[in-house]
């Protein structure tokens, strides 16, 4: 690394005795990168594949092959019965409103039983911000059953509301919170307990950051419905944009009914020159998830060398590639995203400063110097400016340019004379 950067002696001591701690985590990583690239290439396979799925179309989009094979390859991955894959989707968060607008309705009660949802999605609820066009002005009623203090799900509070519930809503990563993200035999713990309590309950599920962490999805453990974005984990750092929804085929062509229109649903749509990205961008997911994966506990082992909490702890199993550190103050917080951007392929020379992000409810400071702007399964760090001052590390689609990117975020705090060596 001292060939191309200028890098503290003893951060390199540190980063060797990390990489020593991470063999046992990488070895599983591997392990799974594996099963699941075999999983990804099998749903190739089976759904037939072919030059003719990568050519796109225009104008209403009839009878597009490469649209319906990829929501088919999808569908194959997740084991769900239909996907509603595209490129229209501007953000997993719309693909979650597009979800929840499809298949909730007046009077209906949606619980969320893993507290309060990530930041963006609190409006789309109407739990902040003005209420305008939320589902609660809609008619739609929410409550939300909060985790343990020991961040597990309460099963006994999630049966109770499960009785009159039309949806039980599971986030499964951690959000900006420090409660350990949902493994699937969670979700699939929280889907058992409510449908043995309302057998017609719809258990969705968001899936951002966790796909493909685990050989099982959610789908395959109970949820009747998924959401997420192509640019995190599934898009592979290919993807240019886009979101999908999976699970129950009468549920995601509710969700179809609502990205376009009733009646049309699936069946319109045009996909322009977005296919062959979106295909290669779920071929190379397997890999670049498990280089985002080693990137994370890399950085658990290295910053807990260095004296910092972190969360998770580099040995422990993972559900998502999202790793916090607990950087003490706002100064230490920027400083850590400063260096993040430093080492970033696209924009190292700017530096990150917070900001009034539209969707949260206070100032956010994030460094993505990303190909895809915004793409969180490319090495990125963000948070927002309150208590704990946690940094949100997550993405790296190799694992020599995110460890140097983490190496360099230290190097950061040091040059500011925020950390001692």
């Amino acid at each position: 690394m001292t060939d191309f950067f200028d890098i503290h002696p003893r951060l390199l001591e540190v980063s060797r005795q990390a990489e020593d701690l991470c063999r046992d985590p990488f070895a599983r990583i591997a392990e799974n990168e594996e099963y699941n690239g075999q999983k990804v290439l099998s749903a190739f396979l089976k759904n037939g594949i072919s030059e003719a799925h990568l050519k796109g179309t225009t104008g209403y989009g009839y009878d597009d092959r490469g649209r319906e094979g990829l929501d088919a390859v999808y569908a194959s991955i997740f084991g769900a019965e239909d996907a509603l894959v595209r490129h229209t989707f501007v953000s997993g968060t719309h693909a979650l409103a597009t979800a929840l607008f499809g298949v909730l309705r007046p009077g209906d009660l949606m619980v969320s039983v893993t507290g309060s949802p990530y930041d963006t999605l609190e409006e789309t609820i109407g739990i902040r911000g003005k209420n305008t066009g939320s589902l609660m002005e809609w008619g739609v009623k929410y409550r939300q059953v909060d985790l343990l203090p020991s961040g597990t799900p309460d099963y006994a509070a999630i049966a109770e509301a499960a009785r009159g519930a039309r949806m039980i809503y599971i986030q499964r990563s951690r959000g900006y919170s420090l409660r350990p993200s949902l493994s699937v035999e969670d979700i699939g713990g929280i889907a058992k307990v409510a449908k043995e309590q309302n057998p017609n309950v719809i258990v969705m599920v968001d899936n951002c950051y966790g796909e493909l962490v685990e050989k099982r999805e959610p789908t395959q453990a109970g949820a009747d419905l998924i959401a997420g974005s192509l640019i995190k984990n599934p898009g592979g750092g290919i993807a240019p944009t886009g979101g999908y929804i999976a699970g129950r085929k009468d549920l995601v062509e509710l969700c179809a009914y609502r990205l376009t229109c009733p009646g049309m649903g699936k069946e319109v749509g045009c996909t322009l020159d977005t296919l062959r990205s979106l295909y290669q961008g779920i071929f190379f997911a397997p890999t670049v998830v498990a280089s985002a994966l080693k990137t994370a506990v890399f950085a658990a082992a290295f910053y807990h060398l260095l004296g910092f909490e972190v969360n998770p702890s580099h040995d422990v199993p993972r559900t998502d590639i999202i790793q916090s550190v607990l950087t003490g103050g706002p100064e230490m917080l920027c400083a850590f995203c400063r260096g993040i951007q430093k080492g970033a392929p696209v924009d190292s020379f700017v530096t990150p400063m917070p900001w009034d992000m539209p969707g949260y409810d206070s100032q956010v400071i994030m460094a993505a110097g990303a190909f895809t702007m915004g793409a969180s399964i490319e090495l990125s760090a963000d948070a927002p400016l309150r208590e704990p001052y946690a940094v949100w590390l997550q993405g790296g689609l190799t694992y020599p340019t995110g460890k140097a990117g983490v190496i360099l975020s230290a190097q950061e705090m040091a040059e500011a004379g925020l950390l001692k060596l």
